[in-house]
């Protein structure tokens, strides 16, 4: 029950009838005797400046968890900027303090880890292929660089998102290799789709049949996908033998990190 005592977060975004953040937060304050909770706010495009302003403004809001298509607009207009969220250029998670300043940061990245470690994922020394090289694939490379990843392969359709997202990680991370797509999947320990193909309403696939069925059963196969659960690619995956992990695992996977920062520590599902 929300009363005028009750904490509030938000997550905001458009769509966010497929985000799990609320049921997650939810859950959590419910089992926890919290007086807090998170609200969806699905925000028109032109909205974020007004938003911005009403955030500063809105004295019993913790702080806002950011999905598409927000996380670099809002990014732009934070007062201060963790240094990861200032490099990728993107926030998902956003900190109002008592006198209205706003902070970001991006742990989309950490969530990723924290699932893939709980698949038996080991970033070092491994090689992976990243697909999609927006605010999501950004935090995710980042986040297997940090971790010791020996190789990274991007693919996306903007070839200027995609050249951007390439120099930074090697300004950064000058000893991991960086490479084009490859004619197998063969090599990859593990391979990510980090963009929105196969969320419903536009169920295909991320790569070609072919280039799929060059899989490595070995594999670690992940989608940031959330809506449907397993997806088409992860349907795929699966059935060339992979372990797969969903978006819905990733979501759940950074609460503590999203939590913590937003300073509604101790916060684990």
């Amino acid at each position: 029950m929300i009363s005028g005592t009750t904490e509030l977060l938000a997550i905001v975004g458009s769509p966010v009838a497929q985000v799990k953040s609320p049921h997650n937060f939810n859950s959590w304050f419910e089992r926890h005797g919290k007086d807090a909770s998170m609200i969806p706010v699905d925000l028109d495009r032109g909205s974020v400046d007004h938003f911005i302003d009403a955030m500063r403004a809105w004295r019993n809001l913790r702080g806002c968890v950011v999905t598409v298509p927000y996380k670099q607009d809002m990014a732009r207009r934070m007062d201060r900027l963790s240094e990861r969220a200032a490099a990728l250029g993107c926030v998902n998670v956003i900190r109002r303090e008592s006198d209205g300043t706003l902070i970001g940061d991006m742990v989309d990245g950490d969530g990723f880890m924290n699932a893939a470690r709980g698949h038996g994922f080991e970033p070092r020394g491994a090689r992976a292929l990243v697909i999609g090289a927006g605010g999501v694939g950004s935090a995710i490379a980042w986040a297997l660089c940090e971790h010791g990843i020996a190789a990274i392969t991007l693919i996306d359709p903007d070839h200027a998102r995609l050249d951007r997202l390439t120099a930074l990680l090697a300004t950064h991370f000058p000893h991991v290799t960086t490479g084009a797509a490859h004619a197998s999947l063969d090599l990859f320990d593990l391979v990510v789709n980090a963009s929105p193909v196969g969320m419903t309403g536009n169920e295909s696939l991320p790569l070609p049949d072919p280039l799929l069925a060059t899989l490595n059963p070995r594999s670690l196969v992940a989608d940031v996908v959330t809506s449907p659960d397993v997806t088409l690619f992860l349907e795929t995956a699966r059935a060339a033998g992979c372990r797969i992990q969903t978006g819905g695992e990733m979501a759940l996977a950074q609460l503590g990190h999203l939590g913590a920062f937003m300073n509604m520590t101790p916060l684990h599902i």
